[in-house]
């Protein structure tokens, strides 16, 4: 016998990709449930060859529900997921709301797969910050070897980061472009069609924003307290696949041959570097693909011990609704049994 998951929030963008991945992967579940706000009880979701119709989450009844994918914002899973839990099931939660919580386990499974356990406090699994997640995928390895002092990232978010209504946002605005209509700002603080928007999440008063703190403190949580990181968010005129520049410090010295040939090896990696016109991923190429690609490996000789890295994933997938699968197969596979 096999799981019964639910997907909430199935009708995003992230909620649809859980339920691609899902069926992709083939994860043991005899029951799939999509279930999302009550105007869009009925709608019909794709789940492999099959489709679903949403259902609405607060009159569905969690019983004999085991995994629950939550993908439905901070304030929904604040009010649900201990309603979840009470029901029996484990939550793998999307949003930022319990990431630093400190009897939440915030899960990369390529980065810290042991500190899962630690679910058992709450019944609540956090997933990071799409930015984050590919981050450390990428730091991970370098870190067991080198270990690394400080980081600073530029990142080029792609809309999608920002759900439907900012996918939405960039293609009126780039048709707008095109016929010369007034460009309509609802999502996004400024246009970003043609543009690039260095602002992303709410400003906290030491003026950072909120995505790059979370950058900062999430890879404390899930790789090392005492690495030091900086991050610049902007968001770019791209519809799927976020892009980081990452400047890396050590502690000891590790050649750029090194790094090349630690990440080639490393889980979810993928190394694509070529020092030649292409040799490299954009953001268009990573579109549909479990990997964390990493190109540009160079040494940086304005440090002592630093390198730099271009990072490149689906924001889509590892940033969210695959690394919650991958969360809720080690799940099943270490803690976890079936319905009987």
């Amino acid at each position: 016998m096999g799981y019964k998951v639910a997907v909430v929030g199935a009708t995003g963008m992230v909620g649809r990709e859980m339920l691609n991945i899902l069926a992709e992967r083939e994860f043991p579940a005899d029951e799939v449930v999509a279930l999302a706000s009550r105007r869009s009880i009925g709608k019909e979701v794709s789940y492999g060859t099959r489709t679903l119709k949403t259902q609405a989450l607060e009159n569905f009844d969690f019983k004999g529900t085991q995994i629950a994918l939550f993908s439905a914002g901070s304030s929904v899973s604040a009010e649900w997921a201990p309603k979840v839990v009470a029901a029996g099931a484990v939550v793998i939660d999307n949003s930022s709301h319990f990431r630093m919580h400190a009897d939440v386990p915030l899960i990369v499974p390529e980065v810290n797969p042991l500190a899962l356990a630690g679910y058992t406090k709450r019944g609540i699994i956090a997933n990071p910050n799409c930015s984050t997640a590919q981050l450390v995928v990428a730091l991970k390895p370098l870190h067991d070897v080198a270990k690394i002092k400080r980081v600073v990232v530029a990142t080029y978010q792609s809309v999608s980061g920002a759900g439907n209504q900012g996918a939405d946002e960039l293609f009126r605005q780039t048709r707008a472009v095109f016929v010369s209509d007034p460009i309509e700002k609802t999502k996004f603080t400024k246009q970003i069609a043609f543009n690039l928007i260095p602002h992303i999440d709410s400003f906290m008063e030491d003026g950072q924003t909120k995505e790059e703190w979370k950058m900062m403190a999430e890879t404390k949580k899930m790789l090392d307290p005492t690495i030091k990181l900086t991050a610049t968010c902007v968001r770019v005129p791209v519809f799927v696949g976020h892009s980081e520049a990452v400047n890396i410090e050590f502690e000891r010295p590790i050649s750029a041959d090194e790094a090349r040939d630690i990440l080639r090896e490393a889980p979810g990696c993928m190394v694509i570097d070529k020092r030649e016109d292409g040799g490299y991923i954009t953001p268009v190429e990573c579109v549909g693909e479990f990997a964390t690609y990493i190109s540009r490996i160079r040494e940086d000789a304005t440090v002592e011990n630093g390198l730099n890295l271009w990072v490149v994933s689906d924001n889509l997938r590892k940033g969210a609704a695959l690394n919650a699968v991958q969360i809720a197969e080690m799940l099943i596979r270490k803690h976890l049994k079936s319905a009987a």
